[in-house]
């Protein structure tokens, strides 16, 4: 996704938020104490705030906030998210952080270019031994069609983190409204954080088109060699565009549904319908557990 053509909000727009002068007192400023003094009041009014930071007409807040947001975003879903469970093995995998131990042999390519080349080391290139369990791919799905700052917005990305934190080699991240946006497609490689930046670049508009979401969740998935296929929809599920988004879901192999609580009276009709999971959240701080209760139950 490319942040060009991205809505931003200016700091007057940004200080209608009764919290804004706080956590921004200056043009450029982000004040991380601040910040994290809301955070231990009101988590929710924080993470809500720092998603519309990140598309603020200022370009050094929104740098910031970025960030911020990606660092914390990602590391509240690692705080939630649970082991793997089945018996594993050990394998090659991509590299990532304290998830194992690089494996020399498979990495020595790399290595020895970027040291003949005196340039840093291409993290994607490299390859560790790790623990692999019998694999479980997730497909989110983003409802963009309502509104996407503050609350919802942040919501979205966590949920997006929480999922990258369960899969990070196996999911998708799919926004849509009338059309789908793939965010992050099942078999391409992209660092969680720039995930979680590209979620937060979205805003809302148009139509909903339920089918065709579900029907794209089908096709990422179908890319996937996972013992295991969840897709989770982040949604109303209001469907405006004509489909048979029933059919779509039932095609899938498991789906979960996660709507706003106070909002939620299609999202049951529909999960009843289609044999889903559901669950409610009232803020985007409760997002990761109840993902993990849906994954969980």
């Amino acid at each position: 996704m490319q942040e060009a053509g991205r809505r931003t909000t200016s700091r007057r727009d940004l200080s209608r938020n009764e919290h804004f002068e706080e956590i921004s007192p200056e043009v450029g400023e982000l004040d991380e104490a601040a910040f994290d003094e809301l955070a231990e009041v009101d988590p929710d009014a924080a993470l809500a705030l720092l998603a519309d930071l990140t598309g603020a007409t200022d370009a050094k807040l929104r740098a910031l906030a970025q960030r911020l947001s990606a660092r914390l975003f990602l590391d509240l879903a690692r705080r939630g998210a649970s082991r793997p469970r089945g018996t594993g093995r050990l394998e090659l995998q991509r590299f990532a952080p304290d998830r194992g131990d690089i494996d020399l042999d498979a990495s020595i390519e790399e290595l020895g270019e970027a040291r003949a080349a005196r340039r840093p080391v291409e993290p994607d290139a490299l390859r560790i031994r790790a623990w692999a369990t019998p694999g479980t791919a997730f497909c989110l799905l983003v409802d963009r069609s309502g509104s996407m700052g503050g609350a919802p917005l942040a919501t979205s990305a966590l949920a997006a983190a929480a999922v990258a934190s369960r899969a990070p080699d196996d999911y998708s991240v799919v926004a849509f409204s009338k059309e789908c946006v793939v965010v992050r497609s099942q078999d391409v490689v992209k660092s969680p954080d720039r995930v979680v930046n590209d979620v937060l670049t979205l805003r809302g508009h148009g139509t909903t088109d339920l089918a065709g979401a579900l029907l794209t969740a089908g096709r990422q998935l179908s890319r996937s060699r996972a013992a295991r296929k969840i897709t989770v929809l982040l949604s109303d599920c209001r469907a405006t565009v004509t489909g048979d988004a029933v059919a779509a879901a039932r095609a899938l192999d498991e789906l979960v549904v996660i709507a706003p609580e106070a909002d939620d009276a299609e999202a049951i009709t529909f999960a009843g319908k289609v044999g889903a999971r559901l669950t409610t959240v009232s803020g985007p701080s409760h997002v990761v557990d109840a993902l993990m209760r849906l994954l969980e139950s």
